[in-house]
């Protein structure tokens, strides 16, 4: 028999849980337990019947099973009634669950949507607990982040694998190209130079470019020479190697000087030049329309070249070997990302405040934008299911609290006769 749904993809699976087949035998055990009590009742009460004419004494007892057994008779049928008809005749309300299925659905729904899918009780749980703080301490854990840079560098060959050169070709043509053109080659060039100078950053890069200078020069003091002698063929070899030398030696010394003093002229000449460059790159017309050009012909080297299928299979060879590898240098990245931001985020707890009141505002939007969606799929489940199988799954859930019932009511029912009894044959006294 299917379990739920067929769409559920657990058909087949009910019938072989354990879990509910130990529940099965508990409740057939309790229900065994509960019947043999009314059938002992039942033969108490014939007993009694019989004999009670020459043991008047046997009228307590009688009282007790009688009362007893009709007790145990209604709770089995109050139970029996819930999941099928009793002995099987259609009575009029038997059978609730079954033949109330559509309507226990829609108020199944309503009653989670009304009573957990609540802003108030999502926010109101959520909210005292620090997510950020445990996510973040749970990532900056190496192992932990090795396994979610497993997972996602397993998922990267596949996906290599479904991108084609069309695709590729589709993402740089419909989305890369058009924002290309329409990009400011010369207005982020000069952006970018304001960047570089604020705060003197670029002192250092120029020092180094001074260094880089003076190395070459005293490095290539014989081609020099060699260039001199070929651009000046009458001048003398010791005229043209004493000028050479002195040229290379005037120029080291300016290059030390202008590294030894911050305040050097020629710095200052350097960050007017600077400035002036980043003003033009970001107002002037003709700078911007060089850059425009400058860009189109990259583009159009591009298209013309066909270096998506390079870019594509250079991209897809060099994943691939790396994931072959012992050492990936990808899952590393990836693992060594995701531990850095634990560790950032587990140690600023001004960034974990805002990670989660963030979390809450999602959580409450998702709440009141999909609470409907979410009741409506529980009752579709719910109506989609099988009324027998479902009437199987909940006697076998409760059904041994309710044989339980029907025990305590025939207690309760023949402790009920005898004080009846006690109380008729006070009145007659």
């Amino acid at each position: 028999m299917n379990s739920v749904t067929q769409g559920s993809g657990h058909a087949g699976r009910a019938t072989l849980d354990p879990t509910r087949d130990e529940k099965l035998v508990r409740l057939k055990r309790m229900r065994t337990t509960a019947t043999c009590l009314l059938a002992a009742l039942i033969v108490l009460l014939v007993t009694c019947v019989a004999w009670q004419a020459a043991h008047p004494w046997l009228a307590w007892p009688r009282a007790f099973a009688e009362a007893g057994t009709v007790g145990a008779i209604a709770d089995w049928y109050a139970v029996v009634a819930l999941f099928r008809y009793p002995c099987g005749m259609p009575i009029p309300h038997t059978a609730i669950i079954p033949k109330n299925q559509q309507r226990i659905a829609e108020s199944l729904g309503s009653f989670v949507e009304e009573n957990f899918l609540t802003p108030e009780v999502i926010v109101g749980r959520l909210s005292g607990f620090n997510a950020a703080e445990a996510l973040a301490g749970w990532l900056a854990v190496r192992e932990n982040s090795a396994v979610i840079a497993e997972a996602v560098a397993g998922s990267l060959p596949r996906l290599l694998d479904d991108v084609d050169e069309t695709d590729v070709e589709h993402f740089f043509d419909r989305i890369v190209v058009p924002r290309l053109r329409r990009f400011e080659v010369s207005r982020m060039a000069g952006q970018v130079l304001d960047v570089l100078t604020e705060g003197n950053r670029h002192q250092p890069l120029l020092d180094r470019g001074l260094s880089a200078v003076e190395t070459w020069l005293s490095t290539n003091v014989d081609l020099i020479k060699a260039k001199f002698s070929e651009a000046s063929k009458f001048t003398p070899a010791p005229l043209g190697t004493y000028i050479v030398n002195k040229f290379v030696e005037s120029i080291v010394a300016l290059i030390r000087e202008v590294v030894a003093n911050p305040a050097h002229e020629l710095r200052r000449r350097f960050d007017v030049a600077v400035q002036d460059l980043s003003g033009n790159l970001r107002t002037s017309v003709v700078y911007r329309r060089f850059g425009r050009l400058l860009l189109r012909d990259c583009i159009r080297h591009l298209e013309d070249g066909r270096y998506y299928r390079a870019l594509l299979d250079r991209v897809r060879e060099h994943v691939l070997a790396d994931l072959g590898s012992e050492r990936s240098a990808v899952r590393d990245m990836i693992a060594g990302t995701f531990v850095a931001i634990g560790k950032g985020v587990a140690s600023e707890s001004s960034i974990q405040r805002k990670l989660n009141a963030w979390w809450l505002d999602i959580a409450n939007l998702l709440v009141l934008r999909h609470r409907h969606q979410l009741s409506a799929l529980i009752t579709d489940v719910v109506k989609g299911w099988d009324a027998k199988e479902v009437s199987r799954k909940l006697e076998a859930e409760i059904g041994r609290d309710l044989q339980y019932i029907r025990i305590n009511g025939t207690f309760v029912g023949g402790t009920v006769g005898v004080l009846i009894h006690a109380c008729v044959l006070l009145f007659l006294w």
